[in-house]
């Protein structure tokens, strides 16, 4: 039985216009053309270590093609990827962590369900650990990724400044 979300997200208007898009995003983390994971930023609460944000699957990503033939599959990998931008840009935008913020680990993973093509991929953070000092700063983000109402994967990903 899958963990209850880490927030109601029938109290969240999911339709809305994001509070941070694509282009807001890019300002603040690295990743561009095919790597980038994260389409939009839809609500977030710095009390609470919450925030919600969204990657849209499209026909176009660039592992349709060879993951899995005639039936893609987006491939666990680019969840947990996904997950560590969330959690970067979280950290970056809400909590002004100076620096880049660099992937340093997994802490887990597990997969429940496939994400094909045609979703919205939404990913539930929540900051777990955050130890800020003066040369680095650790931080620790569980993540959750929701397709259609249903727990698709979940995931603790943690990044340091580097």
């Amino acid at each position: 039985m899958p963990p209850p979300l880490f927030f109601d997200l029938s109290k969240i208007d999911l339709t809305a216009k994001p509070i941070f898009d694509k282009e807001a995003i890019c300002k603040v983390n690295p990743q561009r053309y095919e790597m980038q994971q994260l389409d939009g930023i839809l609500w977030y609460n710095q009390e609470k270590n919450q925030i919600l944000g969204y990657k849209d699957i499209t026909k176009d990503e660039f592992w349709i093609r060879g993951h899995i033939p005639d039936r893609p599959l987006m491939p666990g990998v680019i969840m947990v990827e996904a997950a560590a931008q969330l959690a970067s840009f979280f950290m970056k935008q809400v909590f002004q962590e100076p620096g880049f913020i660099g992937f340093a680990g997994i802490e887990y993973a597990k997969f429940r369900s496939v994400i094909e093509p045609g979703r919205r991929l939404y990913l539930l953070g929540l900051v777990t650990k955050y130890k800020r000092k003066k040369r680095t700063s650790i931080v620790t983000t569980s993540v959750q990724g929701v397709v259609e109402g249903n727990l698709a994967f979940e995931a603790a990903v943690s990044g340091m400044r580097v």
